[in-house]
């Protein structure tokens, strides 16, 4: 994800309205977040949908291995010679 342009890359709810097609097209383009706010404070960030499978890919990843070394902490494992009998199982 790149960095975020505190000059740049938030504006208020408003702008971002009278703007829409602008912006939309910038962060297609730029690939870059834009942060909304309303009435000063964060209230929404947008993103490209590449950035956002991405974010969901990473997502996912750790928690494939978040949930590996959960399995594997409560000894949930297959040894080499279970593996191996387990794939043949699926790959027939």
């Amino acid at each position: 994800m790149k960095s975020i342009s505190v000059s740049n890359d938030i504006i208020p709810v408003g702008q971002f309205k009278s703007g829409l097609a602008k912006y939309l097209k910038e962060i297609k383009e730029k690939r870059n977040s834009l942060i909304i706010t309303q009435n000063g404070k964060p209230a929404g960030v947008l993103i490209s949908p590449i950035e956002f499978d991405e974010l969901q890919q990473t997502r996912n990843f750790i928690n494939s291995i978040s949930r590996g070394l959960s399995e594997s902490d409560k000894g949930e494992v297959f040894s080499t010679a279970e593996l191996r009998a387990e794939l043949a199982n699926l790959r027939s």
